[in-house]
Protein backbone atom coordinates (compact mmCIF):
# COMPACT_ATOMS: atom_id res chain seq x y z
CA UNK A 1 0.00 0.00 0.00
CA UNK A 2 1.18 3.27 -0.96
CA UNK A 3 2.36 6.35 1.52
CA UNK A 4 0.05 8.81 1.89
CA UNK A 5 2.30 12.27 2.15
CA UNK A 6 1.03 14.05 5.42
CA UNK A 7 -0.66 17.32 4.70
CA UNK A 8 1.40 20.58 5.55
CA UNK A 9 0.48 21.93 9.01
CA UNK A 10 -1.65 25.16 8.86
CA UNK A 11 0.48 25.87 12.27
CA UNK A 12 3.74 25.74 10.57
CA UNK A 13 5.23 28.89 8.97
CA UNK A 14 4.50 29.81 5.61
CA UNK A 15 8.11 30.67 3.39
CA UNK A 16 7.19 34.53 3.79
CA UNK A 17 7.33 34.25 7.42
CA UNK A 18 10.11 32.76 7.62
CA UNK A 19 11.65 35.70 5.42
CA UNK A 20 10.17 38.14 8.07
CA UNK A 21 12.07 36.01 10.89
CA UNK A 22 15.31 36.12 9.68
CA UNK A 23 14.87 39.39 8.41
CA UNK A 24 13.40 40.60 12.04
CA UNK A 25 16.60 38.70 13.55
CA UNK A 26 19.07 40.55 11.29
CA UNK A 27 17.46 43.93 12.25
CA UNK A 28 17.25 43.25 15.49
CA UNK A 29 21.13 43.20 15.54
CA UNK A 30 21.05 46.69 14.24
CA UNK A 31 19.14 47.87 17.27
CA UNK A 32 15.78 47.56 15.39
CA UNK A 33 12.17 46.79 16.96
CA UNK A 34 10.16 44.76 14.57
CA UNK A 35 6.56 44.05 14.40
CA UNK A 36 5.44 41.85 11.69
CA UNK A 37 2.34 42.11 9.98
CA UNK A 38 1.48 45.92 10.39
CA UNK A 39 -1.35 47.29 9.39
CA UNK A 40 -0.93 51.26 8.90
CA UNK A 41 -4.30 51.65 7.83
CA UNK A 42 -7.59 49.61 6.53
CA UNK A 43 -6.60 47.51 3.49
CA UNK A 44 -3.05 47.83 4.05
CA UNK A 45 -0.75 45.07 5.82
CA UNK A 46 2.81 45.57 5.74
CA UNK A 47 4.91 42.16 6.39
CA UNK A 48 7.26 43.57 8.34
CA UNK A 49 7.84 47.57 10.09
CA UNK A 50 11.15 48.01 11.57
CA UNK A 51 11.28 50.92 14.32
CA UNK A 52 15.11 52.15 14.54
CA UNK A 53 17.10 53.97 17.14
CA UNK A 54 16.71 57.34 16.01
CA UNK A 55 13.23 56.74 14.66
CA UNK A 56 13.42 55.72 11.37
CA UNK A 57 10.73 53.65 10.58
CA UNK A 58 11.43 51.08 7.28
CA UNK A 59 9.13 48.80 5.67
CA UNK A 60 10.39 45.37 4.25
CA UNK A 61 8.07 43.05 1.99
CA UNK A 62 9.23 39.29 2.34
CA UNK A 63 9.04 37.92 -1.37
CA UNK A 64 9.26 33.94 -1.46
CA UNK A 65 9.27 33.29 -5.38
CA UNK A 66 8.46 35.67 -8.41
CA UNK A 67 4.67 34.15 -8.44
CA UNK A 68 4.57 35.66 -4.75
CA UNK A 69 6.30 39.41 -6.30
CA UNK A 70 4.04 39.31 -9.05
CA UNK A 71 0.63 38.94 -7.55
CA UNK A 72 1.07 41.78 -5.54
CA UNK A 73 1.09 44.91 -6.60
CA UNK A 74 0.39 46.98 -3.67
CA UNK A 75 3.63 47.73 -2.47
CA UNK A 76 3.57 51.43 -3.51
CA UNK A 77 0.97 52.06 -1.39
CA UNK A 78 3.58 51.78 1.39
CA UNK A 79 5.93 53.80 0.63
CA UNK A 80 3.93 56.91 2.18
CA UNK A 81 4.17 55.53 5.56
CA UNK A 82 7.72 54.63 5.80
CA UNK A 83 11.20 56.21 5.70
CA UNK A 84 12.68 53.29 3.67
CA UNK A 85 11.40 50.25 1.82
CA UNK A 86 12.71 47.27 1.28
CA UNK A 87 12.13 43.80 -0.11
CA UNK A 88 13.48 40.81 1.46
CA UNK A 89 14.01 37.40 -0.31
CA UNK A 90 15.97 34.13 -0.54
CA UNK A 91 19.33 33.57 -2.11
CA UNK A 92 17.53 32.30 -5.41
CA UNK A 93 15.39 35.02 -5.94
CA UNK A 94 14.96 36.71 -9.26
CA UNK A 95 16.63 40.26 -8.24
CA UNK A 96 16.26 41.32 -11.91
CA UNK A 97 12.27 41.61 -10.79
CA UNK A 98 13.06 44.19 -7.89
CA UNK A 99 13.08 47.51 -8.97
CA UNK A 100 16.36 49.26 -8.57
CA UNK A 101 15.08 52.68 -5.78
CA UNK A 102 14.03 49.76 -3.84
CA UNK A 103 16.18 48.65 -0.93
CA UNK A 104 17.45 44.72 -1.10
CA UNK A 105 17.49 42.07 1.66
CA UNK A 106 18.42 38.45 1.14
CA UNK A 107 17.90 36.40 4.04
CA UNK A 108 16.90 33.16 5.14
CA UNK A 109 14.53 31.91 7.88
CA UNK A 110 17.97 32.57 10.71
CA UNK A 111 19.10 36.07 9.57
CA UNK A 112 20.07 38.28 6.06
CA UNK A 113 22.00 41.26 5.07
CA UNK A 114 21.28 44.22 3.60
CA UNK A 115 22.63 44.16 -0.04
CA UNK A 116 21.11 47.38 -1.22
CA UNK A 117 20.16 50.32 1.12
CA UNK A 118 17.31 52.87 -0.57
CA UNK A 119 17.06 56.82 -0.72
CA UNK A 120 15.52 57.61 2.23
CA UNK A 121 11.84 59.55 2.24
CA UNK A 122 11.62 60.83 5.35
CA UNK A 123 7.95 60.90 7.00
CA UNK A 124 6.28 64.19 8.13
CA UNK A 125 6.22 65.04 11.82
CA UNK A 126 3.14 64.06 12.06
CA UNK A 127 2.59 60.70 9.85
CA UNK A 128 5.86 59.77 12.05
CA UNK A 129 4.33 60.40 15.02
CA UNK A 130 1.28 58.21 14.56
CA UNK A 131 3.41 55.64 12.83
CA UNK A 132 5.59 55.28 16.24
CA UNK A 133 2.36 55.70 18.64
CA UNK A 134 0.67 52.73 16.32
CA UNK A 135 3.23 50.88 16.43
CA UNK A 136 3.86 51.11 19.93
CA UNK A 137 0.55 50.20 20.92
CA UNK A 138 0.01 47.28 18.61
CA UNK A 139 3.12 46.07 20.10
CA UNK A 140 1.68 45.99 23.72
CA UNK A 141 -1.48 45.17 22.55
CA UNK A 142 0.25 41.63 20.87
CA UNK A 143 2.00 41.68 24.46
CA UNK A 144 -0.83 41.58 26.61
CA UNK A 145 -2.42 38.89 24.40
CA UNK A 146 0.19 36.62 24.87
CA UNK A 147 -0.34 37.10 28.87
CA UNK A 148 -4.19 37.17 28.54
CA UNK A 149 -5.95 36.05 25.39
CA UNK A 150 -9.10 36.50 26.55
CA UNK A 151 -8.50 40.10 25.95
Amino acid sequence: MPITPLAPDPADPQPGQLLARGTCRMLASHDFACLEEFVPERGKRMDVLALGPKGELWCIECKSSRVDFTSDSKWQGYLEWCDRFFWAVGADFPLELLPEETGLIICDAYGGEILRMPEESKLAGARRKSMTLKFARDSARRLQGWRDPRL
